[in-house]
């Protein structure tokens, strides 16, 4: 009788804080809708560095549709965005790709250059040069001549912190971004690398400012050689095409 007794009060108890509570009239907008990844990865307005959840406001959007839907299918791991995004369909993924691409991105001043002169030199070449021998494609050739990217699959590589970048690194040379999806570009290179190599073009990347002249002046992204759409072609895919 007892616990029928305290069954009963619990049900009381409940009812009656929800009918203290008003009910929200939440606007039905995708602005509302991602919220809760606006709590991990920041407002549109964010200028802050984060070490491990970068600003998505402002990235194009065949690349947001791409990695939303890697983490869906657990093709690219961490559960706290597969749990989010399980059981999506493409249909409302492409719908939020739409709208984080469409805010604009804001950026955080520089980090301080760490740079020794001999590191310096050695970024130039492999982002303007690559490294033919190692079949390491100049940087430029993917992610534009201003680095901010080339539409739309293929994000800009400035405004990120160093360590983020690092981390990156490690990731696609471990295999720990992208599972069974292949051709996997990033990782190729990524194993060509060395530590110190890596770690320089992170420090020197992050260590350069974007400009409200750079964003002005920015003008139609060319699109990526026969050769890399071939060779990158996990990443080039049509908004609608699953692999």
């Amino acid at each position: 009788m007892s616990r029928l007794f305290l069954v009963a009060l619990l049900l009381l108890v409940r009812s009656a804080i929800a009918a203290e509570i008003p009910p929200v009239n939440a606007p039905d907008t995708m602005a509302e809708r991602v919220k809760a990844c606006i709590a991990c990865h920041g407002p549109e307005d964010k200028e802050g560095r984060d070490a491990y959840y970068p600003r998505i406001a402002g990235k194009p959007e065949g690349y947001l549709f791409n990695q939303l839907r890697n983490f869906r299918d657990r093709r690219r791991h961490y559960q706290p965005m597969a749990l989010l995004l399980e059981n999506l369909p493409d249909q409302y993924l492409r719908e939020m790709a739409a709208y984080f691409s469409s805010l604009k991105q804001a950026f955080p001043p520089p980090e301080r250059m760490i740079s020794s002169p001999d590191e310096v030199k050695l970024v130039h070449r492999l982002i303007t040069q690559g490294d033919p021998a190692r079949k390491i494609p100049a940087c430029i050739e993917c992610h534009g001549k201003d680095l901010m990217g080339t539409s739309p699959f293929i994000p800009g590589l400035l405004g990120l912190p160093r360590v983020y970048i690092i981390a990156q690194f490690g990731n696609w040379k471990n295999g720990g971004l992208m599972r069974g999806h292949t051709p996997d570009c990033m990782s190729e290179i990524a194993k060509q690398l060395t530590t110190d190599e890596t770690g320089a073009i992170a420090a020197w990347l992050a260590a350069q400012p974007v400009s409200d002249s750079i964003l002005q002046s920015r003008g139609p992204s060319a699109p990526l050689s026969a050769e890399l759409t071939k060779r990158c072609s996990s990443i080039v895919q049509e908004l609608g095409d699953h692999p």
